[in-house]
């Protein structure tokens, strides 16, 4: 009985081990002139990574906010590349166009110009957070403070699922004619049927939803925590809570196999790679 116990003991430490054999170590960090950094976005076409600075108050019309763009070592190529904006937040890239959220509305830009084209309302919207764009060229977009997901779609930004399962979603993620919602569980919405089903519970607060090259889902709680869902379990890889530094709307840059980070109030985007224990 003994020996049985002993292991017994011993595959539960193993697996606990194995699923805690990852950790995120640092590639590169930018100085601390980023202004209150919410959302990076690396584009994989111009291989730049775009930063969405809201610039103090993240729910105030106010004007100030802006994009940034990076190029691939963290050094600055842009810093003020496109103004005018007020709390900008989640992006997403389509057919030359950024889309960037921005409180109550959905800003497109022309990305070889770096201009404004257009600014789409959404009423009684709140709080715009996270963009992700669809192969056919729909948009969504999650307010946050109202349980919405918004969509723009032939030109017309509107409603597109609300209520329940949905209670707090911020950060979106499109694959294969699905929607992926992070909640406080992660969801995945059928766009076409939009029929909803739960596949990762407790997510804790998803800000940035991201998957990795092995397929795996890679997600950011904003207070700064980012965990990886591998083998049906949600595993921390990154803490930086104690030192109250903010991992908000992440990015996984595919192509370097590195997440990319903003740091909210410490005004910083740092990469990170994950490393074997």
């Amino acid at each position: 009985m003994k020996t049985i116990l002993s292991g017994f003991l011993f595959v539960i430490f193993l697996s606990a081990g194995q699923l805690q054999a990852q950790k995120l170590e640092k590639v590169w960090e930018t100085s601390t002139e980023m202004k209150t950094p919410e959302s990076v976005l690396y584009d994989a076409d111009r291989d730049v990574i775009y930063v969405a600075n809201i610039n103090e108050n993240p729910s105030e019309k106010d004007g100030n906010g802006f994009i940034s763009i990076l190029n691939p070592n963290g050094s600055v190529k842009v810093f003020k590349w496109v103004e005018n904006l007020s709390a900008p937040k989640g992006m997403a890239v389509f057919d030359g166009r950024l889309y960037v959220s921005d409180i109550d509305q959905l800003v497109e830009i022309d990305i070889e110009k770096g201009k404004i084209l257009n600014k789409y309302d959404a009423p009684n919207a709140v709080f715009l957070n996270d963009v992700a764009a669809c192969m056919n060229g729909m948009i969504f977009v999650s307010d946050t403070r109202t349980a919405k997901i918004h969509v723009l779609n032939n030109g017309v930004f509107s409603v597109w699922m609300e209520g329940e399962p949905f209670e707090t979603p911020n950060g979106l993620f499109t694959e294969k004619g699905n929607l992926y919602v992070g909640d406080k569980n992660i969801y995945e919405v059928d766009i076409e049927s939009k029929k909803v089903t739960e596949i990762i519970s407790d997510a804790g607060g998803v800000d940035g939803l991201e998957k990795n090259n092995e397929g795996e889902f890679v997600f950011s709680n904003w207070p700064g925590r980012i965990f990886i869902h591998t083998n049906g379990k949600n595993v921390k890889l990154h803490d930086s809570t104690e030192e109250e530094i903010n991992t908000a709307d992440i990015d996984f840059a595919l192509k370097y196999n590195w997440i990319l980070v903003p740091t909210f109030f410490d005004n910083r985007v740092v990469a990170y790679k994950i490393i074997d224990l």
